[in-house]
């Protein structure tokens, strides 16, 4: 508990009090948010935001790092193979996001990379996270990642490798690339008001802490036959895992301090895409893949919108089904003052974490 409590205070202190140092820099640097034409004209309250400092995601990636590694050490809980790989994708999809962003900065204009290459970029760092995930196990056989899909553990029908090693590995890598990819540009497309993202994403990481560490109370004493005990769960790590989330969502917490509305900085898509790596690595882990759906479902609501306003444009042939994707951006041409979208977007994102908690928590009930 002495790790887990440390490393969020350490996380949460690092980018409250160090973020007004970082904006110094980012100011010197020329690091200014470059807001898009269509969009200035669509929101002109968007065009004040113009020249304000981004690339904010820096700041709680390093945050979440620091946090973590002297909370575990503090606490006698060294790192495991299953916390240094959230943190790989945590700053693997930063990195992608920070050559995004660098290039608009940069040009001074919103083109960075393109969709393609950012997907590109995003399997690059998730196809080796992959590959360790499923190797080195413990002394229990176990190894973070499974090659079942899983809900709230592993359903054993649903196995990757049912039909042979070859095409297992290749399902396999394309199920994580897939649940990777999704969740980073999910939070990338919600990440388009102060604080909306950020906010949310407390909401999100802060339930899976509470999983994992619930896991930990009831992991399998004997992980070759999980029936011994009912209700256990065959995870590796998950202490460790409540960990590095607990430092994550400290680090959120003081950076939204300062990315709340009225922004002083924005995250950028490296914050954006970092947190769609640390989501996406823990319902891995956690083995609750589609669980994940309800759990972050205010992000799926954000790029879901897109989906449909992109199909319904095609299928209509020029109409729309929302003023302007995503939802957000529809709720704002319909009136509605920025503070107010993002506290209610705030507010169906803690819904949709308790609901998928509760979910969680009444399944193991069913099994005990």
């Amino acid at each position: 508990m002495r790790s887990l409590l440390t490393s969020a205070a350490i996380s949460l202190a690092f980018t409250l009090f160090l973020t007004p140092v970082f904006l110094r820099w980012f100011r010197k640097w020329g690091w200014g948010q470059v807001i898009r034409t269509p969009e200035n004209v669509h929101n002109p309250s968007h065009g004040a935001k113009r020249g304000t400092p981004t690339m904010g995601g820096t700041i709680f990636i390093a945050g979440t790092i620091v946090g973590y590694f002297i909370g575990s050490y503090a606490g006698n809980n060294p790192p495991t193979v299953s916390g240094l790989l959230v943190l790989w994708l945590m700053l693997g999809f930063g990195v992608v996001g920070f050559i995004d962003d660098y290039m608009k900065v940069r040009h001074q204009n919103s083109l960075g990379l393109s969709g393609w290459r950012k997907i590109l970029g995003q399997v690059l760092v998730v196809v080796p996270f992959a590959v360790v995930a499923l190797n080195f196990p413990n002394a229990f056989g176990q190894t973070a990642a499974s090659e079942y899909i899983s809900v709230f553990r592993d359903i054993q029908v649903l196995s990757l490798f049912a039909l042979g090693p070859v095409l297992g590995w290749l399902l396999y890598l394309a199920w994580i690339s897939l649940i990777g990819t999704a969740a980073s540009n999910s939070v990338n497309v919600a990440d388009g008001l102060d604080g909306l993202a950020a906010g949310s994403g407390i909401f999100v990481v802060g339930a899976y802490s509470l999983m994992a560490f619930w896991q930990n109370k009831q992991m399998c004493a004997d992980v070759l036959d999980p029936t011994v005990q009912a209700g256990c769960y065959a995870v590796r790590d998950p202490f460790d895992l409540a960990i590095v989330s607990a430092s994550f969502v400290g680090a959120l917490v003081g950076f939204l301090w300062w990315n709340a509305p009225k922004a002083k900085v924005f995250m950028g898509d490296c914050g954006s895409m970092a947190i769609g790596g640390v989501i996406a690595a823990l319902a891995i882990f956690t083995r609750t893949e589609l669980l994940l759906v309800l759990i972050a479902g205010v992000y799926v609501i954000a790029s879901g919108s897109v989906i449909l306003q992109r199909a319904y444009f095609k299928i209509t042939k020029g109409k729309r089904l929302f003023l302007m994707s995503p939802l957000h951006h529809h709720l704002e041409m319909r009136g509605w003052p920025e503070v107010t979208i993002v506290v209610r977007m705030w507010i169906i994102a803690g819904l949709l974490a308790v609901s998928g908690i509760g979910f969680f928590y009444v399944e193991w009930l069913s099994r005990v």
